[in-house]
């Protein structure tokens, strides 16, 4: 397998944070927000996918779009023509989008995602291509060249809101 960028590594760490249900916040998805200077939101109910993208960028010295928006990353960094492992995706969803990172494929040609806000969680899912609008990489970064490694399948997101 080849070498993982490191805002894949940072992201990898944070599998398994969630939003804890109530009038609690996790202290963690309110530090994404931080991350991403947008320090105004105190709480893990508000959308917080590009939150999570934003800081693992951020934490690796890339400056990301400093949004809430999942498609404000479809302005941000270079676009691409197909997935590769580390890029950021941008997702059509119903009432708005959905962003995380591309990790590697699964036998059925489903993307795998290492994403925040998907069921609630910091997770991999499955994605189906057909719902990409966007492929993007940080600027001034060599794009790999190994192919989209093929893992186990995830399950297919049902929740990204």
């Amino acid at each position: 397998m080849p070498t993982e960028s490191p805002w894949i590594i940072s992201a990898r760490k944070e599998i398994g944070v969630r939003e804890i249900h109530g009038t609690q916040n996790n202290p963690a998805i309110v530090g994404y927000w931080k991350d991403v200077h947008l320090s105004g939101v105190k709480d893990d109910e508000t959308a917080w996918c590009a939150a999570f993208v934003g800081a693992m960028l951020e934490r690796n010295g890339i400056t990301s779009t400093r949004s809430g928006a999942a498609r404000s990353y479809l302005a941000w960094g270079t676009p691409l023509n197909v997935p590769v492992a580390g890029c950021i995706v941008v997702f059509s969803r119903d009432g708005g989008g959905h962003v995380g990172f591309v990790v590697g494929r699964d036998k059925l040609g489903h993307l795998q995602v290492l994403g925040g806000n998907q069921g609630d969680c910091v997770c991999i899912a499955a994605f189906k291509t057909d719902r990409i609008v966007g492929l993007r990489w940080p600027a001034g970064i060599a794009v790999p060249s190994d192919p989209l490694p093929v893992l186990a399948g995830a399950d297919l997101s049902r929740s990204e809101a």
